[in-house]
């Protein structure tokens, strides 16, 4: 069995044949058009071009922004002008199939969920690390979807009363304290710091900016202006997760993102702090911290498996 997954991007749509077990045999990346109609043209091409190709059952798209329940409306997206937009209608109308289409944070989790770092599991939190946090829950083998469609939406769960202006509107949600972003605001600040900072001090100097690669370097490098600014997301995340962990009740965390290259070296503070907020204590049953394996295919193998299933 094959289906075909797309995920749209602010600025590339992938789209992919996937089989069965998750796998890519055949795989498509364009542009993403500014103009939606061309989008959506672009969407039906590359659904085209596979199903000249290949004996496919079903077609997943993936797209970043908020749907309703019934997954037919895209309500609002950060990068592309949808406003109360009926995506799935228009995908249909162009493709002549039916389309399942999915938030690409959910779909991606659940790629995780099925074929990744949560394979086994029946409970599941993700948390994506980028410019902002992404999040998806699955919950005794379903993806969440909440009563309005927006379940999941972990980074906008406030995690300090009149923090940091959020992106969303609101003021201290999580996604401004333990993003990829977060990170690179923590070390430009630790910059000014004469004791801490030096390293990152001299990368600004010479850089103009102090890019997420050469924080990413200096804390492999040790360096403890760096390691203070992972420490202090790593803290927030995993404070965060301890809270998820009294509402979800996940059997594991599985960190996804840019930042999450970083490895055992982001989870081990992840994992301290964490531990200090987890209700019961030393009595609680932990869950168990992964770093997500399906990289930049997630949303494409998640949203093409939730089609064929559906």
């Amino acid at each position: 069995m094959l289906n075909i997954g797309i995920d749209i991007g602010g600025t590339k749509i992938a789209g992919g044949v996937v089989s069965a077990d998750g796998t890519i045999v055949d795989r498509i990346r364009v542009d993403t058009p500014t103009d939606t109609d061309a989008l959506a043209d672009a969407v039906a091409d590359m659904v085209r071009h596979f199903r000249d190709s290949h004996d496919v059952t079903a077609v997943g798209v993936a797209a970043a922004g908020f749907l309703d329940r019934t997954r037919s409306i895209m309500r609002h997206a950060p990068n592309i002008d949808w406003v109360e937009h009926p995506l799935r209608a228009e995908l249909e109308s162009r493709v002549g199939v039916a389309v399942v289409l999915e938030n690409d944070a959910n779909a991606a989790g659940w790629a995780e969920y099925r074929f990744g770092a949560g394979r086994g599991s029946a409970n599941m939190v993700m948390l994506t690390l980028g410019t902002g946090v992404g999040g998806a829950v699955v919950i005794d083998g379903q993806l969440l979807i909440g009563g309005r469609g927006a379940a999941g939406e972990l980074g906008h769960v406030r995690f300090e009363r009149g923090g940091r202006l959020c992106g969303c509107g609101l003021y201290g949600c999580l996604e401004q304290y333990a993003s990829g972003r977060a990170l690179q605001r923590e070390a430009i600040a630790i910059a000014d710091d004469p004791e801490l900072g030096s390293a990152l001090a001299q990368v600004r100097d010479e850089r103009g900016s102090i890019p997420g690669d050469a924080i990413s370097r200096l804390i492999l490098a040790d360096d403890p202006g760096a390691m203070e600014a992972l420490h202090r997301v790593a803290t927030a995340l995993g404070e965060s997760a301890g809270g998820f962990q009294a509402t979800l009740d996940p059997e594991i965390f599985v960190i996804g993102g840019g930042v999450a290259q970083l490895g055992e070296t982001l989870l081990a503070p992840v994992r301290a702090a964490y531990r200090g907020a987890l209700p019961g204590g030393e009595n609680a049953a932990p869950a168990d911290f992964a770093i997500a394996t399906l990289g930049n295919d997630a949303g494409l193998i998640g949203v093409a498996d939730l089609a064929g299933g559906r």
